[in-house]
């Protein structure tokens, strides 16, 4: 389980729900439901943790509810 803050919205434009991650930069995932926006959310932020593991790049610490959103 993730525990990252996860922002979801409806997108009128994508016609999709989208699901960004803000404390990962670029992370981002949608669907045509909440839940499967959500699911999606969370494949990404592995893959994304995994990705940064990788290459060795720095991974922030979940902060939990930003101020900002």
């Amino acid at each position: 389980m993730n525990k990252y803050e996860i922002i979801l919205y409806w997108s009128r434009e994508d016609d999709r729900f989208i699901a960004e991650v803000p404390e990962l930069p670029g992370c981002m995932a949608d669907g045509e439901n909440q839940i499967e926006a959500l699911k999606n959310a969370n494949l990404v932020i592995d893959e994304w943790i995994e990705t940064a593991i990788h290459t060795k790049r720095n991974i922030p610490i979940p902060k939990g509810r930003l101020m900002f959103a």
